[in-house]
């Protein structure tokens, strides 16, 4: 009598299982991307404010010091860009993880009514 409830239960439960291994892979995949965009975008603002230093330890005379002027700025717009082009990738991973996420709850949700149904025959077998 008890056979069919256990039979979804332990589907679901193995459903429900599998599932959360491949939410961990997803959300781990997500992340490492995220890390590694976030490690480049670092790297090209090291590079341009280490070549920004190194210039303005290079001017000795006031034309020098204006054209440093202009590579500031320069630097702070390409920076900014950059910025604003990181945290739309890092949107972009965001959306797509919790997309494929999505799609993970899905097969769980009739897992779950399966369950319910079976569980529902089961007590009106009891009462009777």
């Amino acid at each position: 009598m008890t056979k069919p409830f256990d039979f979804e239960v332990f589907a679901y439960a193995r459903q429900f299982a599998d599932n959360a291994f491949k939410a961990q892979a997803l959300v781990l995949q997500g992340l490492g991307q995220a890390a590694g965009l976030q490690l480049g975008a670092l790297e090209q603002q090291s590079r341009s404010a280490t070549d920004f230093l190194l210039a303005a330890g290079d001017a000795r005379d006031p034309e020098a010091l204006r054209g440093l002027w202009d590579k500031g700025v320069a630097l702070g717009r390409v920076q900014a860009e950059q910025a604003v082009a990181l945290t739309q990738s890092l949107a972009a991973v965001g959306r797509q993880t919790a997309e494929s996420l999505g799609a993970l709850v899905q097969p769980l949700a009739a897992a779950n009514d399966a369950v319910a149904a079976t569980a529902a025959g089961g007590r009106k077998a009891a009462a009777r």
